[in-house]
């Protein structure tokens, strides 16, 4: 049975996923990188450290499957979609720290452009908000910043891209730069009415045309790799998507009305809404969900932007945990959060709120608040940021799911995912792997080859575990009336 390698490229991890022809995942290696903070706001990631690891995961996929690896038939791509790169068109060095989606620096760039005017233009072209949360503001500061970069782009010895691109440049030695249109999408750059790049957009922004990659089909090929000597031969790279359309995918939400959350770093929600590119709604941004066959898929897709870093941080900053397993035990110790509300603002708040410049703050505390009250408030608030922008959905363009698949880490945690079911009167299917992300892009890269097609996926069962509402509205209302003050408080 034929074989892929997916690489899971996420915000705070690279892995490499060895899947089989059915989706079956058969191993996984996972390497961490560095979160780079250079000051109060930013976030960067040393995009050579991505590539090292890269490399070191599919070598040790590769070594300890060498003998299937004769039926390995390619490798996939799923990454985190809007951090973007500079890197050496020779080389393929970088020339820069690969600037994050969380990192907050090209705010005052976007606060001119909507002053000027631009953003009813740049939403009705992109689908998104003009936000810092997308990288094309971010390239713009970087160019001003650094002008041996921008005329480096301009001469054509240099290239900004998304990590896909960046990592298919490098897999390729050269020979493929391109990425695919869920992550063009994410870029302000793009168009999803005309599905490619814009030249007005890039002159917006001050970004050079020619140094942004060919745009291809999710589905298609993206030239052939040997990992540098780590596969045994050289073999395709087919199936490149954004991390959260991949879920989607995985998830088989190919119907308008079905979606998904995703929880990672974030969270991104995303419900299918067809062929045709709907206008964004206030609180959410339209995503191009895939292109099939020349055939465009869009979804609504509302953004948090701290979700299982929540967690993470009430981890590592404040040491209320060992691991983030424990989280659940301790949330269970208590017979609810006490009043006590997270808001978890720690780069602003995201949908339905962008409001860039929220600052994080817990509420609600008294003498009689425990380490476990303050452990179950960081886990409910990825729950009640859920339901926000469910809420915000629902009023706002009529979607209204009845059941949510859901996938990533944080579902692991039963606690969690009831009182997820609990507080959105949402029915929530779970994925079976847990690598979601990576499966998608490995489905896509079994259509890009021939071994399976979209109908067959979508026949194929898609959870055996789900969670269904069990506390009473009422109660789940009271709880989240609480929430919303607390997020006032923030937002004044």
């Amino acid at each position: 049975m034929s074989l892929l390698i997916a690489l899971d490229q996420s915000t705070s991890a690279t892995k490499a996923v060895l899947v089989d022809a059915t989706g079956c995942v058969l191993d996984r290696a996972s390497r961490d990188h560095r979160q780079i903070y250079p000051q109060a706001g930013w976030v960067e990631h040393d995009a050579g450290e991505i590539w090292t690891n890269v490399l070191a995961v599919i070598a040790e996929v590769a070594e300890r499957n060498a003998g299937a690896l004769f039926e390995l038939a390619g490798v996939s791509i799923a990454n985190q979609r809007e951090t973007f790169v500079v890197f050496d068109r020779a080389t393929g060095e970088p020339l820069h720290n690969a600037i994050v989606w969380q990192c907050r620096r090209g705010a005052p760039i976007c606060r001119e452009l909507v002053d000027a005017g631009h953003e009813p233009n740049v939403q009705a072209k992109t689908g998104l908000k003009l936000d810092t949360y997308f990288p094309a503001a971010k390239i713009a500061w970087l160019l001003r910043e650094r002008p041996d970069l921008a005329a480096r782009l301009r001469d054509g010895s240099a290239a900004a891209s998304t990590i896909d691109a960046y990592l298919v440049h490098r897999l390729t030695g050269g020979d493929v730069f391109a990425t695919d249109h869920t992550n063009a999408s994410r870029t302000l750059l793009y168009n999803v009415n005309t599905l490619g790049w814009d030249a007005e957009l890039c002159e917006l922004f001050g970004v050079p045309l020619d140094a942004l990659p060919e745009v291809r089909e999710s589905a298609a090929r993206f030239g052939a790799t040997n990992a540098q000597g780590a596969l045994p031969r050289t073999v395709p790279i087919c199936g490149v998507m954004g991390d959260s359309q991949a879920s989607l995918f995985a998830q088989r939400c190919f119907e308008p009305g079905q979606g998904k959350a995703t929880f990672g770093t974030g969270t991104s929600v995303m419900l299918n809404v067809g062929h045709e590119p709907l206008p964004s709604t206030p609180s959410a941004v339209l995503a191009l969900a895939w292109v099939l066959d020349g055939q465009p898929t869009y979804a609504y897709e509302g953004l948090i932007n701290y979700s299982a870093a929540t967690i993470a941080w009430v981890r590592d900053q404040l040491g209320l945990i060992a691991d983030v397993g424990e989280s659940e035990t301790l949330a269970r110790e208590v017979a609810d959060n006490g009043g006590v509300y997270l808001v978890p603002a720690f780069a602003g708040l995201s949908a339905p709120h962008w409001r860039p410049d929220a600052r994080a703050a817990i509420v609600g505390m008294s003498g009689h608040t425990s380490r476990a009250h303050l452990v179950r408030a960081a886990l409910e608030s990825i729950a009640y940021q859920l339901r926000d922008v469910l809420d915000a959905l629902r009023a706002e363009s009529g979607v209204a799911p009845q059941t949510l698949a859901v996938d990533g880490g944080p579902t692991r945690n039963a606690f969690l995912m009831q009182f997820i079911a609990d507080l959105t009167r949402v029915e929530l299917r779970v994925a079976d792997a847990p690598e979601s992300s990576a499966l998608g892009a490995a489905q896509a890269g079994m259509i890009a080859l021939g071994l399976r097609t979209a109908a067959e996926l979508a026949r194929e069962a898609r959870s055996s575990v789900s969670y269904a509402p069990q506390m009473p509205a009422a109660e789940a209302d009271a709880l989240y009336a609480g929430w919303q003050q607390a997020v006032q408080r923030v937002l004044l």
